[in-house]
């Protein structure tokens, strides 16, 4: 999971489970609206801080670059 989108899953009350030999590792989530809610705020601070450049594709840009694949 992107380091980002795991800090957002945390604020939200994200927790994993490694799971034993009997069950499969899960990834859980107390609030999954609060999780929807964080994402799109920070999509958000980002258009307004991009946005300013007048291209709409910058800000497009910029949200996939902040949430895209770091590995």
């Amino acid at each position: 999971m992107n380091k980002r989108i795991k800090k957002l899953w945390s604020q939200a009350g994200g927790h994993y489970d490694s799971g034993n030999q009997h069950t499969w590792p899960q990834y859980t989530i107390d609030d999954p609206e609060k999780f929807a809610e964080l994402i799109i705020l920070k999509c958000v601070a980002i258009c307004e801080e991009y946005g300013e450049l007048g291209s709409g594709e910058t800000c497009a840009g910029e949200i996939l670059l902040y949430f895209g694949d770091e590995e």
